[in-house]
């Protein structure tokens, strides 16, 4: 598989230092990228080559500034369809990326550079993107939820973001394919890899409608503190995070917390009281996070300010929604068997007779009471009635 043919939009001097930069800098590397802001890639990548910087920035690349795979990466992205997307490109997501200016935290950087795959524009698809992650070992509860919520934020026009893990995230991105909307996998490994390699499909699935990203090189294998520095990506290109199943120790949390640092929405959906599976999204609604339920809420969340808002749902009626006060009560007192006088119906509503009578009337009117030879009381359901 070839690499889908773009305009030259960096030059390749700039793409090249950016290949050697996220090979040897292990991610986040937040000295690195900094040092690459300031100074530029290409000089920056040079430094590193010949050890001539900062000692933050020798911290993170000492051990790899010798390993030279530039052309070798380019050629197994291209490989496999991939193309390496960095910050001097027009596509590169910079609106959503900013928030990482808003923490000091050393593990919340942006990427240095990210390897995509899939047809799609990065930036144009973060523009309304809504992240959701939960429990790889979800529930069917969980699993349907994420599915439903994905389908409906896929046909509000919004990109799912997620991991591509087993459980609310596979759920959350097959929904978003099955509502014919995108969706954003990031992964914690090259992308010449599957992981997990029962979603293979999937992930070919979503580089078909979206994209399929990773800051690892080709060859990256997944490891554990990569799927925790993912996890930043996945809160970051989004405008709002969904917890959809959480246990209290769990990725999804980290993800949550991620969200909260970097100023974006945090969300989640409760479950039962007694499931283990929902006590993290349990703890982060006590913390402050919105609870949602549906699509709509999450919309009105992350979209557009005053504009796509939720609608309320539908509520049960009953045929005694539209009586007043005074309705109400005479329609209280009426008893479902025996029939009753004005005079009694009176004292048991604690209303005057003429109030009652009037009442009664308007009661009749609506099917509400019956009158029986002086007698009144209340009226069955009719058969087809609301």
């Amino acid at each position: 598989m070839s690499a889908p043919v773009r305009p030259a939009a960096v030059a390749e001097e700039v793409l090249r230092a950016r290949a050697y930069l996220v090979r040897v800098a292990e991610p986040p590397a937040r000295a690195t990228g900094r040092f690459a802001d300031l100074v530029g890639a290409v000089a920056a990548a040079a430094a590193i080559q010949r050890g001539d910087v900062p000692a933050a920035v020798a911290d993170e690349t000492s051990a790899r500034r010798g390993v030279e795979r530039v052309d070798a990466d380019l050629e197994a992205a291209a490989a496999c369809g991939a193309r390496l997307l960095v910050p001097e490109d027009p596509e590169w997501p910079h609106w959503p990326f900013a928030c990482f200016g808003l923490t000091d935290r050393t593990d919340l950087a942006p990427p240095l550079a990210l390897w995509v795959r899939g047809p799609g524009s990065l930036g144009e698809l973060t523009d309304r993107a809504v992240a959701m992650v939960g429990a790889r070992a979800a529930t069917g509860y969980g699993t349907h939820t994420a599915a439903e919520l994905g389908a409906g934020l896929a046909a509000a026009g919004q990109t799912v973001v997620s991991g591509a893990a087993i459980g609310i995230d596979g759920a959350a991105h097959r929904g978003a394919l099955a509502g014919g909307g995108s969706t954003i996998a990031v992964l914690a490994c090259g992308l010449d890899r599957a992981y997990p390699t029962s979603h293979a499909g999937l992930i070919d699935r979503v580089a078909d409608q979206g994209l399929v990203v990773s800051e690892y090189p080709p060859g990256a294998v997944p490891a554990r503190h990569r799927f925790l520095v993912r996890n930043r990506l996945i809160a970051a290109l989004s405008a709002g995070t969904v917890v959809v199943e959480a246990a209290l120790r769990s990725g999804a949390q980290r993800t949550a917390s991620d969200a909260r640092e970097l100023g974006t929405v945090v969300m989640a959906v409760p479950g039962p009281v007694t499931s283990a599976a929902s006590a993290g999204c349990h703890e982060l609604i006590r913390q402050g996070a919105l609870l949602v339920t549906r699509a709509e809420e999450i919309t009105e969340a992350t979209g557009r300010l005053g504009v796509e808002l939720a609608r309320e749902p539908e509520r049960p009626r009953r045929r005694t929604d539209a009586l007043d006060e005074v309705q109400a009560r005479v329609h209280d007192a009426l008893p479902p068997r025996a029939a009753r006088d004005i005079a009694w119906l009176a004292v048991e509503a604690g209303l005057d007779q003429a109030t009652v009578r009037s009442a009664l009337v308007e009661l009749e009117r609506r099917g509400l009471a019956s009158y029986h030879e002086g007698r009144w009381q209340r009226a069955g359901r009719k058969r087809g009635g609301g």
